[in-house]
């Protein structure tokens, strides 16, 4: 499994930590920045994780910045990413399951640490299960074309 990863200033701390997790357990992960905590625009990450993964370069994504909710409106902007902000281990397996998100998206300034790994872990290792939910993931990738002209 590959990883793209990528934060502003305001998820640096909880980027590191996953990435220091993620490759503990042997998965590949490529940091896209930010690298300092100066002061950084967070739709520049959030879309180079987003292009990553939709070029197939990387099998998921993971963006954080302080609360989570604007990388994720970046990374979303970016046709065939369905980015999912998730604050909970629920969440993080219904999004794989039912909308088959392929970005993570998390808030440094909102959760721990401890609670972000298992988010990470949970996301990572649920699966979709398509059937009717298959039907729905169509139907967020026929508004999206209709609105990126």
């Amino acid at each position: 499994m590959k990883i793209a990863i990528g934060s502003d200033h305001g998820g640096l701390n909880l980027k590191k930590a996953v990435i220091t997790h993620l490759e503990k357990k042997g998965i590949e992960v490529k940091d896209f920045g930010t690298y300092t905590e100066e002061s950084c625009d967070y739709p520049e990450y959030g879309c180079k994780v987003a292009e990553e993964v939709v070029a197939k370069n990387y099998d998921f994504g993971i963006i954080i910045c302080g609360t989570g909710i604007g990388i994720s409106m970046s990374a979303n902007k970016v046709s065939g990413v369905r980015a999912a902000l998730c604050h909970d281990t629920f969440s993080a397996h219904a999004t794989r399951q039912h909308n088959n998100a392929n970005v993570l998206a998390m808030g440094e300034r909102v959760i721990g640490e401890g609670l972000a790994l298992d988010i990470v872990d949970t996301f990572l290792n649920s699966e979709f299960e398509g059937g009717r939910h298959e039907r729905r993931v169509n139907k967020i990738t026929d508004i999206e074309k209709k609105y990126s002209k």
